[in-house]
């Protein structure tokens, strides 16, 4: 099942008017049988909100210096409906998608209403009558044929209708949608008449003809997929509909100002049709629910302040999860802002696409490889870690070895990347869909995929690219900058520059810039892995002195080096008991390690989820609770900038040898001032521990740590992860602990909930204490959350918590689940 969560961002739709323009004055809103529409004409619903004309859609003025001042132009003229009184001018509906209309036909069309009232046609010349595009009304009752009142009305809700009879419409462009849907449209379909409403991406910003990706509700719920080739990537069943999303949407947008109060979701499904459909009780306001050109479903509201459409939820949250949506020979990263780029030694196939939106042709090699017949070939491979590998692999039985797996490709000319994993080597022949770096959000793959180049390309010689010269400038400098905070904290001992207690009694001695050497040495060359942390994987040492370390080697990509600088901003600026310790690093070339204090019990989830892991006493649970509640708040009210961690889960959690907690990865980790302006761009943080925050659009603040903490809170206490999922042939179920876990707070229960590992063996009164506690952490508004300095003085019983309401949306998901 996705995740439920959302990006933050605009959502700016550039479609413009050479002439007409994209705004009218009062018109007629009907158009009667034997009337037609010219260029220049409108039809203009009668509450001036929608219009109804030819247009050439093109790009702001004023704006072709961001887009290179190429020479971008639309295919053609078509007929549309659009928002009539913003200044972005957003088609919501187009009639010849398929067939525009040149400049020179377009002072021979018409729109014309045929004089019976049995078709609506866009034709061009006269005389010859060439149809561009046209519907047929079918099946009219014999009221309707007698009535001498057919006409086409564009009503206030922008639906263009057919009708003879009043409020029978004989045909309506609501039922055939392009890339979007308006408050009160349907979408779904009907299971008398069998029609399926099928929305469809557009080609780029200013091109509406058919693009990459459609969505629909049919039987088997929402769907969303790429047409070429056909691959589902996205579903919600009508239980997860009913039980899930319904409830999450109407939570969402309720937290959400923008929305609070007059944008409502419904779902609907009888004997007769199954459809989705949103009501706006503003009618000043302006939104839509459109399927965008990479793939994602993004509902999207006019900020009249702004002057621009502004994106307030989006699924899938992840940008990579759509099929290929960066094309071939490109990689997606969906903690990035521009998540597509072309793969190393690889360049744009169409740049002005790529600037339009429109990736599908994706990325080429700079340089052919070497594919000679009469030696060996020079290529070399260039290695990508931690990835999802591409889509259509084909295996090689006979390669039982990596180098007899890259013998194999290096072989045969077409050969592109090779992977070799568990005793088993694929090859990829074509091109290279669908590769997605782990991102900690839909893309958790730890795969490797080594990329066939020349040789003159592996990036070690490879020269640098003109349009990133500026920005490895700007990286030198910065990273100098932090090199200078490194080499301080050495030869400064006893830092913290949070300037209190840290009730730490190790004291510091600055951390230690190590030689990449000694850190081999000291892993015995990386043989003893303990695990994969983020951007990078952890490997277990013993330095010369006997001390143990754990080694985070960071792979090479952008998102280490990021990981690597906000680890060492930092862990390398702070100590607290609670928070791991980082001994020092090493930052040798392309090299880029992270040494920690070892943790000899691991991280917390291997003892809640794990069979194989100790089973926790209520009295080791308990100090965890309030250790890793101190370490949080010390972060967040004890520094001078005001850190969040952004990425707390049971897995970086470590447990030292008395099972005291230490909060551990800090590669997400966001300095923010004390007012909290700081807007964070880059989703950040884990599914199942995100707060709505994350979603809604709102500023993120130290609560959403709050949040994060509640939810790990719980799996202190059941033992078990908060969502349990079970797919069979019938059927979707899913089990939301907290749901069950505010329901028995509530009931004086709390009892039940406690892991049976346990035997009854805990404290009813901390028990009932660190529920409620994880209750408040967990409100959907952060207002209602209480800080991290209440938090630890709730837990230790300093101050009595009162009995938490039921957050809107588990109340939804509760009554939901008792229908």
């Amino acid at each position: 099942m996705p995740p439920l969560y959302t990006y933050l961002g605009l959502l700016l739709l550039v479609f413009s008017l050479h002439n007409p323009s994209c705004s009218s004055a009062a018109a007629n809103y009907t158009l009667a049988a034997g009337q037609v529409v010219a260029v220049g004409d409108k039809l203009v619903s009668r509450n001036g909100k929608f219009a109804l004309g030819f247009y050439k859609p093109a790009l702001p003025e004023g704006t072709a210096s961001k887009y290179g001042n190429m020479n971008i132009t639309s295919p053609g003229w078509y007929l549309a409906i659009w928002f009539n009184k913003i200044p972005v001018c957003t088609p919501v509906w187009v009639a010849n998608r398929e067939r525009p209309i040149t400049d020179l036909e377009i002072k021979l069309t018409q729109l014309k209403f045929s004089q019976d009232g049995n078709s609506l046609a866009i034709i061009i010349n006269r005389v010859t009558e060439s149809v561009v595009w046209s519907i047929q009304i079918a099946n009219r009752t014999a009221q309707a044929k007698t009535s001498m009142n057919t006409s086409a009305i564009l009503l206030d809700s922008g639906n263009l209708v057919i009708e003879s009879v009043p409020d029978v419409y004989l045909w309506q462009s609501f039922d055939y949608p392009t890339d979007l849907a308006l408050p009160g449209a349907k979408f779904g379909w009907n299971k008398v008449t069998g029609l399926l409403r099928t929305g469809i991406s557009k080609k780029n910003l200013i091109d509406p003809g058919l693009g990459s990706y459609s969505v629909q509700l049919n039987e088997r719920g929402i769907i969303l997929w790429r047409r070429d080739p056909y691959v589902e990537y996205w579903t919600w069943s009508s239980v997860q509909l009913t039980n899930m999303l319904i409830p999450l949407l109407n939570s969402l947008l309720e937290m959400n100002a923008q929305t609070k109060g007059f944008l409502t979701p419904n779902y609907t499904n009888n004997k007769e049709e199954e459809y989705f459909m949103y009501h706006s009780s503003d009618e000043s306001s302006s939104s839509f629910v459109s399927i965008d050109m990479s793939g994602q479903l993004k509902l999207s509201i006019w900020s009249q302040g702004n002057q621009s459409w502004q994106e307030v939820y989006a699924q899938p949250p992840d940008p990579c999860t759509p099929f290929a949506t960066c094309g071939p020979f490109s990689v997606c990263n969906g903690n990035s802002d521009l998540f597509c780029d072309c793969m190393e030694s690889f360049s744009r196939k169409s740049p002005q696409d790529w600037e339009l939106k429109d990736r599908t042709a994706g990325c080429f090699r700079n340089t052919p490889l070497d594919c000679p017949s009469n030696r060996s070939s020079t290529d070399m491979f260039h290695t990508i870690a931690r990835v999802a590998l591409p889509a259509n692999p084909e295996k090689i039985e006979d390669a039982t070895t990596q180098s007899k797996c890259a013998e194999a490709c290096l072989s045969n000319c077409s050969c592109n990347a090779y992977a070799y994993k568990d005793s088993t080597c694929v090859v990829w022949h074509s091109e290279l869909l669908n590769v997605k770096l782990h991102d900690s959000i839909e893309s958790l793959s730890e795969d490797t995929l080594y990329l066939r180049l020349a040789a003159k390309d592996m990036p070690a010689t490879t020269k640098k690219k003109p349009f990133v010269a500026a920005v490895t400038a700007a990286s030198i400098v910065g990273f100098g900058l932090l090199m200078l905070s490194l080499f301080f904290l050495i030869w400064r001992n006893k830092f913290n520059c949070c300037g209190v207690p840290s009730h730490d009694n190790q004291g510091s001695s600055g951390i230690i810039a190590f030689r990449y050497t000694d850190l081999s040495h000291a892993t015995k060359n990386f043989s003893e892995k303990l695990g994969s942390g983020g951007f990078g994987s952890v490997f277990k040492g013993v330095l010369s002195d006997s001390t143990p370390i754990a080694v985070k080697r960071l792979d090479g990509s952008h998102q280490g080096e990021k990981q690597f600088r906000a680890e060492v901003s930092s862990l390398g600026l702070i100590q607290h008991i609670n928070l791991v310790k980082l001994i020092g690093f090493c930052y040798e070339g392309d090299k880029r390690l992270l040494v920690y204090e070892h943790m000899i019990n691991g991280s917390l989830d291997a003892h809640l989820f794990h069979s194989n892991g100790a089973v926790l006493d209520w009295s080791i649970r308990h100090q965890i609770a309030i250790g890793v509640a101190r370490g949080l708040s010390y972060l967040h009210e004890s520094c001078r900038e005001c850190i969040i961690h952004c990425d707390i889960k049971p897995e970086n959690i470590l447990l030292e040898a008395s099972f005291a907690p230490k909060i551990a990865d800090f590669g997400m980790a966001a300095f923010v001032g004390r007012d909290f302006s700081r807007v964070l761009t880059t989703f950040r943080g884990t599914k199942g521990y995100l707060a709505p925050e994350w979603l809604s659009g709102v500023a993120i603040t130290p609560k959403v740590d709050v949040y994060s903490f509640g939810m790990v809170l719980l799996e202190i206490i059941s033992g078990r992860r908060n969502l349990s999922e079970a797919y069979t042939s019938n059927n979707y179920h899913f089990d939301y602990f907290p749901v069950q876990a505010i329901s028995k707070l509530h009931e004086g229960s709390v009892q039940n909930l406690l892991d049976p590992e346990l035997h009854g063996d805990f404290n009813l009164e901390e028990a009932e204490r660190v529920c409620k506690v994880a209750c408040w952490c967990i409100q959907e508004n952060e207002i209602d959350r209480p800080t991290m300095g209440e938090v630890v003085r709730f837990l230790e019983g300093l101050h009595e918590v009162d009995m938490p309401p039921m957050p809107r949306l588990l109340a939804a998901i509760t009554e939901r689940s008792h229908i």
